[in-house]
This record gives C-alpha cells, sequence and structure tokens, in this order.
C-alpha cells in the first residue's frame, strides 16, 4: 500500500479545480474593489462601472488554464511575457503560443526559444 491514498496527479487535478473555479465564481464586486485606484482614479461613476463590468467579463470569459497554470507551478517553470501569435484570420489570432521555462535558463536562450519557434511556424506560411 502506498505512504499515501492519493498521487500528485490527484493533487494537481483537484488544485486544478480550484483555481478553475476561482476565475468562474468572480466576484463582480469584488473586481471593483480590487481595481488599481491610481488606473481608475478620476472616471465618473458611470465609466468606472463599465470598466468593472467589462473586466469581469474578461475574467469569466477567460480560458480555463487553470491544469496548466497548476502544472508550470508544480514543475517549477515560470511563463515568458513573450508569446508567438499567428494572425491569419481577420477576425483575430488564429494560433497564440505561450511558453514557460526554468528561472534559470538564461535570457539569451528564452530569446532563442521563442524566436526558433516562431522562424520554424513562419516557414509554412
Amino acid at each position: 500500500m502506498p505512504d499515501r491514498p492519493y498521487t500528485d496527479a490527484d493533487l494537481r487535478a483537484e488544485a486544478a479545480r480550484q483555481h478553475a473555479l476561482l476565475a468562474e465564481d468572480s466576484d463582480y464586486m469584488g473586481v471593483g474593489e480590487q481595481m488599481d485606484e491610481a488606473l481608475w482614479t478620476g472616471l465618473a461613476e458611470e465609466q468606472f462601472d463599465e470598466a468593472q463590468r467589462k473586466i469581469h467579463d474578461l475574467i469569466t470569459g477567460a480560458a480555463d488554464v487553470s491544469e496548466w497554470a497548476v502544472n508550470l507551478g508544480a514543475d517549477g517553470l515560470e511563463p515568458l511575457p513573450e508569446q508567438f501569435t499567428a494572425h491569419i484570420a481577420a477576425n483575430g489570432p488564429w494560433f497564440r503560443l505561450h511558453f514557460a521555462v526554468r528561472p534559470d535558463i538564461p535570457d539569451d536562450m528564452r530569446r532563442a526559444l521563442v524566436e526558433g519557434v516562431g522562424s520554424e511556424i513562419a516557414k509554412h506560411f
């Protein structure tokens, strides 16, 4: 019998499920309370309310990347700010690739990863 009744995969699956629920059940009033005052100061009440609604909609309409996020953290990876986006469709991106690496990977290797993937994909368009 194993020393514990659950696996690491069980832990990750439950963490991903709970992470997804946080975004799915976003508190509308909490969104307004968390908005950075410096950015939103000076807006009329109706402008602030409109921004709050739009932010809430972005949160609740966001893709569920909970499993991906939990696995990145569990594996010690961190997302890069760089991404590769293929703008083929007139109504938005055809696809977007996000990258995550170990924190100790040098900047030149990070850059080579993103640029290398981008140049390989570009050969097919």
